[in-house]
């Protein structure tokens, strides 16, 4: 009776160690029963019916990171490029993960090299170089469509380099060349125009300055011969007034200023290159008194007349 109780405890040691599975962070197991998913065991310790129940798949629940292979991709304007990427993705539900798809990983790795064909082939050469971004979002949306049945999550696609062919390489380096000799020509005779528009401006905005100075001085000049004629038409009166007064002073003023302007005037002229006049003061000062009395006697007999 006591080696069978001995047995008994000794069966039941063996049923519990064997149907008591420690689950690590990060994994799930799924369990068997006859061939059949029964349950999964979450991280921790966990208990299944020895015999009875087996270990299915154990599957890793935290977020994956897979190298896509790089391939030949043939773009929309036939040109080739040679493409690799990055997937990462993370298992939502074991169960699914295990009994949906024979071999996720070949699956996902098939999948997305497949997607890279399709969703880069419809695309120019000049997009596939400039629209990463949108190549890895359409990539993305069509693998997480397609993985969602398999209890996976895609959560990011990466390309990770595109290379174009050695030539295609060479023609684009030249193109490049040409824009750039292109906007510096542009760029030169946009600073050359701009500089002759700020010359053109300069040598308009001196002419204006100029013409207003040349307006600026014919209206002083004007203004001033318009004194002078005014100065010299109120002497002219007063010199009248003089006369017929019988201003003999007046008179003799009025007959040498008048000579002596003459006098310059003559001196003066172009055409003039020896002038030979009895200039001595005596006789300057005899005509004026010759003039003088002239005017004197014409005055008298005014005078006479009147009366």
């Amino acid at each position: 009776m006591g080696e069978f109780a001995i047995v008994i405890a000794v069966l039941a040691v063996v049923v519990v160690v064997l149907g008591a599975k420690r689950v690590p962070q990060g994994m799930e197991y799924t369990v068997e029963r006859f061939g059949r998913y029964t349950k999964t065991l979450v991280p921790g310790l966990g208990l299944i019916v020895p015999v009875v129940d087996v270990i299915g798949a154990k599957m890793n629940m935290m977020e994956q990171v897979m190298d896509v292979d790089s391939q030949d991709v043939i773009s929309k304007d036939n040109a080739m490029v040679r493409v690799d990427g990055v997937v990462f993705f993370q298992v939502l539900d074991a169960a699914k993960a295990a009994y949906e798809v024979s071999d996720l990983y070949r699956a996902i790795m098939n999948l997305t090299t497949t997607n890279i064909r399709t969703v880069m082939g419809s695309m120019d050469l000049d997009q596939l170089l400039s629209q990463r971004d949108t190549i890895n979002a359409q990539l993305l949306n069509v693998v997480d469509d397609a993985t969602t049945p398999w209890g996976v999550k895609v959560t990011r696609i990466e390309i990770k380099d595109i290379t174009p062919p050695r030539d295609l390489v060479d023609a684009m380096a030249r193109q490049m060349k040409a824009e750039r000799e292109k906007r510096a020509s542009i760029l030169e005779a946009e600073g050359e125009r701009a500089s002759e528009i700020l010359q053109a401006e300069g040598e308009k905005r001196a002419k204006i300055l100029a013409a207003e100075g040349e307006k600026e001085a014919a209206f002083r000049e004007a203004e001033a011969r318009e004194r002078l004629a005014e100065a010299e038409a109120k002497a002219t009166m007063m010199v009248s007034q003089a006369i017929a007064k019988g201003d003999i002073t007046a008179i003799n003023y009025f007959i040498a200023q008048k000579y002596t302007e003459a006098l310059q005037s003559i001196a003066s002229a172009d055409n003039q290159k020896v002038v030979l006049m009895p200039l001595e003061a005596s006789s300057l000062i005899g005509s004026i008194g010759g003039i003088a009395e002239i005017v004197k006697g014409a005055l008298g007999k005014q005078s006479g007349g009147e009366g």
